[in-house]
């Protein structure tokens, strides 16, 4: 033996599975409940972007949480798919990643560019892959701030990485993440976009991010009920006030703070004087309607063109308003780069001018060189 390995040896060693992955116990069902919940309001809200992208009904079911291996997905998912890897950068320390059909990442990819989502005939190529990537890049970044009120911490993600993979030929998955050479978490869910899509997505979890999630999850349910008792125990600490007692004087002996006996009270009145603070008689009251000066009729043109010249100087605000509409607290929270707000003007209706919040005129919009302009087409009287 002269200490060299062969290839087929060193080939033997780089397919190895992770230790640490196959040799991790399986999750508990409280913690496999705690990630199925996490994936439920993660992925609802990925789904609330999704639907502003492609401006279809998007549903997305309840998740399944099991364990799996690469053998499992390549056995039990249609080939060819897109894995695509979301890292984590801030809050948690991790990846995770998604596995979508390419015929629902051709039907994303047709509605974001304007389409109606049948145009699929086409191969899978770069340009579905960047469209996929910055869809998941918003679904995703909108499920982080999600997690981040869960866990109460902030949480970031890395730009997403696709890839096309084809599993009757790839049996290892250290290409795209290494914790899929092992077993891992796979959370089924059945995703819904108008009448094109009805398929499953999965969403793969290593065994050390998911309990690192759900560790984050019980730290901050614990910090939250010692606030609460914390509260609870001032509360109850908080001594009462103690009761005055009023003990009754001795025989002949007056009351601690009253008058000696043959003594006034002090601020009684003396026989004769009245009381402070009373009059000593009613007076009358004289009452008369009030008199106002009646105003002239007419005001001069001259003085009141004085008058208007007094504010002339005084600069209002000029606002241009293209439409509004409504959003609740969670859509606004929700809001990421990219996100599109539907107002209540249609396309190529007259915009609204206000000058200090007064409704005064309509108008169109213009370019001026590089700047926009309104020209004025209807003063509102």
């Amino acid at each position: 033996m002269d200490g060299m390995l062969s290839q087929e040896e060193i080939n033997a060693l780089l397919n190895e599975p992770d230790v640490s992955d196959v040799g991790e116990q399986p999750l508990t069902d409280t913690e496999k409940d705690a990630i199925a919940e996490v994936a439920n309001i993660s992925m609802g809200t990925a789904a609330t972007t999704l639907f502003s992208l492609v401006n279809k009904k998007v549903d997305i079911s309840t998740p399944v949480v099991s364990f799996a291996t690469w053998e499992d997905i390549a056995a039990s998912y249609e080939r060819p798919c897109v894995f695509i890897r979301i890292g984590y950068t801030v809050g948690l320390d991790g990846s995770n990643v998604l596995v979508l059909k390419d015929h629902d990442v051709k039907v994303i990819t047709d509605l974001m560019m304007g389409g109606d989502g049948t145009n699929t005939d086409t191969e899978l190529g770069e340009m579905h892959l960047s469209a996929i990537c910055e869809a998941m890049n918003q679904m995703m970044g909108s499920a982080a701030t999600s997690l981040s009120s869960m866990l109460n911490k902030m949480i970031d993600i890395s730009p997403p990485e696709a890839d096309v993979v084809d599993l009757s030929e790839t049996l290892d998955g250290g290409a795209i993440d290494s914790f899929l050479a092992g077993r891992f978490v796979k959370i089924s869910f059945r995703m819904e976009i108008g009448d094109l899509v009805d398929s499953h997505i999965m969403q793969l979890y290593p065994f050390s991010f998911a309990r690192e999630v759900y560790s984050s999850i019980s730290k901050n349910m614990e910090a939250e009920i010692e606030a609460v008792s914390a509260g609870r125990s001032e509360v109850d600490a908080a001594p009462a006030a103690p009761a005055q007692p009023t003990a009754a004087p001795a025989m002949g002996q007056p009351m601690q703070g009253g008058p000696m006996m043959g003594q006034p009270m002090m601020g009684a009145p003396m026989m004769g004087q009245p009381m402070m603070g009373q009059p000593m008689m009613s007076q009358p009251v004289n009452v008369q309607p009030a008199q106002f000066q009646t105003f002239a009729q007419g005001i001069s043109p001259a003085l009141q063109s004085e008058n208007i010249d007094l504010i002339m100087d005084v600069p209002l605000d000029v606002t241009v308003e293209l439409g509004r509409t409504s959003k609740s607290i969670q859509e606004i929270l929700d809001f990421v780069p990219g996100t599109i707000i539907e107002l209540n003007k249609i396309a190529g209706e007259p915009i609204d001018v206000l000058v200090n919040g007064k409704y005064v005129a309509k108008g169109e919009v213009v370019v001026i060189e590089e700047n926009f302009g309104v020209r004025i087409t209807e003063i509102i009287k």
